[in-house]
């Protein structure tokens, strides 16, 4: 049992589960627009299961793919897999049981849903390969969170419309943009890795630059699809609660010094999707 307890820490370090502040609000948001605000609280558990083994699954494939790199960087020395708490065999196992915990709950949701897991699952595996082809690899995992969203946009009954490709967008620019700052504090270790990223390709400073343009597009998305969805006053203090907080983001950076990128900081940025769901959620009482 003792063993059992410490697999099971280790494995919740390795895929930081708190981080699912960043998509799973809006696999509910999703939900809640594509219902009208009634999407069923079964339906939000399924969701929630599912969202929840997608990305241990993803993060877990992630960890195992990029270990031979995690092992000499000295951020990561701290991690389950460099430490010896967990093996390759364990996170291989750990992700198949995630994966089996996503299938089954997507079967619980429309067929639809078990019809597109293929494309939503996509851009979640093929992550953890992209440092090593294009600095536009924050890009990717902007698509990749932005299936959340859409699968709980889908599940709650929706339909591929454009309304669905505004919130995806919105979502993938925040998310990946926030990747293009985070990633900036590796640029000395990526250039000796050979790995790419946004800071490699084009410096820090115009790195920042061109995620603060892509918060921008991001708000204004949002916007947008507020209009278009005749959300009341409700839905807009969210998207300006979203927005103080980029800013202010935005505001602290510094690429001489890293020393603000904390993990304070990395976790500030959920603000943005609980901000959203709860806006949102607000709109429809």
């Amino acid at each position: 049992m003792t063993e059992i307890i410490r697999l099971l820490r280790a494995h919740i370090q390795n895929v930081a589960i708190h981080h699912t502040i960043f998509d799973l609000p809006f696999a509910f948001t999703g939900a809640l627009m594509a219902s009208g605000g009634h999407p069923g609280w079964l339906t939000l558990l399924w969701v929630a299961m599912a969202l929840t083994g997608a990305r241990c699954a993803a993060l877990a494939l992630d960890n195992l793919v990029d270990f031979k790199y995690d092992k000499v960087h000295p951020r990561f020395t701290r991690r389950p897999m460099v430490t010896g708490a967990l093996t390759k065999r364990d996170a291989v196992i750990f992700i198949a049981l995630c994966a089996l915990v996503m299938l089954y709950s997507v079967m619980q949701l429309p067929d639809i849903c078990l019809k597109l897991l293929p494309i939503a699952a996509l851009p979640s595996v093929i992550y953890p390969f992209m440092k090593r082809i294009t600095c536009w690899c924050h890009a990717v995992l902007g698509v990749a969170i932005a299936m959340a969203p859409a699968g709980g946009w889908m599940a709650a009954g929706g339909s591929i419309d454009f309304d669905l490709i505004l919130l995806c967008s919105a979502v993938g620019l925040w998310i990946g943009s926030f990747d293009v700052i985070y990633g900036a504090q590796d640029i000395e270790f990526d250039i000796s890795q050979g790995l790419h990223s946004m800071a490699v390709s084009v410096g820090a400073v115009n790195a920042f630059r061109l995620a603060a343009i892509g918060h921008l597009m991001s708000i204004l998305t949002f916007c947008w699809l507020g209009v278009r969805l005749n959300l009341n006053y409700w839905y807009f203090i969210g998207i300006a609660v979203a927005a103080c907080t980029l800013v202010y983001q935005h505001y602290i950076t510094d690429e001489r010094d890293f020393s603000w990128l904390t993990q304070v900081y990395f976790m500030r940025n959920g603000i943005v999707a609980a901000a959203m769901l709860i806006f949102t959620y607000a709109n429809y009482l």
